[in-house]
């Protein structure tokens, strides 16, 4: 974990605790009230780690919209979403009073409006496509086309994936070890993946970095350690270059690697310890996924449907 993600992480467990000292000390609310408030702003925030990659502060209203529609594709109960939005529509004016941020992110959104939503999957020839892109004539090129099959290799966040050292990497074994929130883990990596990131680290990386002293795996142009936002520009680069019209984040590459494995029989527990997920329910989002996308074929595959 890098020195920013942790910084994230703490300042958020001090508005989360502060948040409860107000609601206790100020606003006088009974236990069970404060427990429900502090459990669904919680959760909303590892929602946001897992999903979208930002944390509490950075949250923005279709953030808001998306986890109240991934609450209902889990079956929680119209009183649940509606106490959650009340929840964090409080959490956030709080953080305003504050002076911490401007703008209430939850403000506006009515709970009427909850639709179904899932994650943006690509089809594996879309995958394919997609990884194409970058074109190994430089070092850019090599380094692009490194970083994208490490990401769909192991359905990491961009945030470990930029946060790796090049130490995480074991190429003679196919592996990589991501650190995330204290907790370590270790994926493999398949062949493609271990020949791009062998030809990057060799011959490309002495070239770019600027100090022989940095650790970071990726790096910029200039030589230091790429940017969430440098990332960012990456991939809406190759996502208009492959022509694909649906709309690539950087963690479409981990959604589609989940529903990728277990469209191809891998069991939740394994993809849930890839993934990094605390809790087996938020990899389960990806069984509602795959139910729906079977659905459709059969819609509209089947004569008499």
């Amino acid at each position: 974990m890098n020195a920013e993600r942790g910084e994230e992480i703490l300042l958020e467990r001090d508005d989360i605790k502060r948040y409860g000292a107000y609601l206790a000390e100020e606003k006088h609310a009974s236990q069970n009230t404060i427990s429900s408030y502090l459990r669904d702003v919680t959760q909303f925030a590892e929602y946001l780690q897992n999903y979208e990659d930002v944390s509490l502060r950075d949250a923005t209203g279709e953030m808001v919209q998306s986890y109240m529609s991934w609450m209902q594709g889990r079956g929680k109960s119209a009183a649940s979403v509606t106490r959650f939005l009340a929840s964090v529509k409080s959490f956030y004016q709080f953080l305003i009073a504050q002076g911490d941020i401007t703008v209430n992110p939850a403000k506006g959104i009515a709970s009427a409006k909850v639709e179904r939503k899932y994650p943006e999957i690509l089809t594996s020839k879309e995958v394919e496509l997609f990884l194409e892109q970058p074109q190994c004539v430089d070092a850019k090129g090599f380094r692009d086309h490194a970083m994208l099959e490490l990401l769909y290799a192991t359905g990491i966040r961009v945030s470990e994936l930029i946060s790796l050292d090049l130490d995480d990497l074991n190429l003679a074994a196919g592996f990589i070890r991501c650190a995330s929130r204290g907790k370590e883990r270790i994926i493999p990596l398949y062949h493609t993946a271990v020949k791009a990131l062998t030809d990057y680290v060799k011959n490309i990386r002495p070239q770019l970095i600027a100090d022989s002293g940095e650790t970071a795996l990726f790096v910029n142009m200039n030589g230091e350690r790429m940017s969430r936002q440098g990332f960012w520009k990456i991939i809406k680069h190759y996502q208009e270059k492959a022509g694909i019209e649906k709309d690539i984040t950087p963690h479409t590459l981990r959604h589609s690697f989940a529903v990728h494995l277990l469209e191809n029989g891998a069991d939740l527990r394994s993809i849930q310890e890839m993934l990094g997920h605390a809790d087996i329910s938020s990899t389960q989002i990806y069984t509602h996924v795959v139910k729906r996308q079977l659905k459709d074929v059969y819609q509209k595959a089947h004569p008499r449907a």
